[in-house]
């Protein structure tokens, strides 16, 4: 039973630093930013190697969440420490933590929304999965697979492509929206509406 008093964690992966800003792997960070953003919140660092910030998504009033939308500051295949690092120091069950990542498997364009699961070769997951067990929520925003020969490390290193730009914000957007109907509206509901 979850106690009603501790906040969501809201993980969003990607590297520290402006070269990697742009990244399809940054992803992560850019719903983070927008998340906080839509609060009136800046992010501070955190003893934990994040960087985070605190307040509420939702409407206001009883169905608003209190929230802690983190960044780890540890790179991707480290991002385990910081995550379980700042469960520890904010009291989250793993049911309310909710990575934010890029997803090979799944088109550009295409969110899913699961509990649990494997992390299919990702470092972030597999680093988080390692320190926390694999029950948490995952927000996976598609990024498509490389195309050609190109290798997996060299595409989630590059930045969106010109076209995959134009569209960039309004999915960002919505996957900010993703993360704030599962906190709020809980994740059946918020599968059932954005895993198209």
């Amino acid at each position: 039973m979850t106690d009603d008093s501790s906040p969501w964690l809201i993980v969003g992966l990607g590297n520290p630093g402006p070269e990697y800003a742009g990244n399809r792997h940054n992803v992560g960070f850019m719903v983070a930013d927008l998340l906080a953003e839509r609060m009136g919140g800046k992010f501070k660092a955190h003893k934990a190697r994040a960087q985070v910030v605190e307040g509420r998504l939702g409407a206001p009033g009883p169905s608003s969440r209190r929230v802690v939308i983190a960044k780890p500051m540890s790179f991707m295949n480290l991002s385990g420490g910081p995550t379980v690092a700042l469960r520890d120091f904010y009291k989250v069950p793993a049911e309310r933590i909710v990575a934010v990542h890029d997803e090979l498997d799944i088109d550009f364009g295409q969110l899913r929304l699961k509990l649990g699961g494997g992390d299919n070769g990702h470092n972030g997951l597999k680093s988080i999965t390692k320190a926390l067990g694999p029950d948490y929520c995952r927000v996976r925003f598609g990024i498509g697979r490389p195309p050609g020969r190109m290798q997996v490390a060299d595409f989630v290193l590059k930045d969106f492509s010109s076209t995959e730009r134009k569209g960039l914000d309004f999915e960002v957007d919505r996957a900010a929206d993703a993360v704030e109907s599962l906190i709020v509206d809980g994740l059946e509901r918020a599968q059932s509406f954005y895993n198209s």
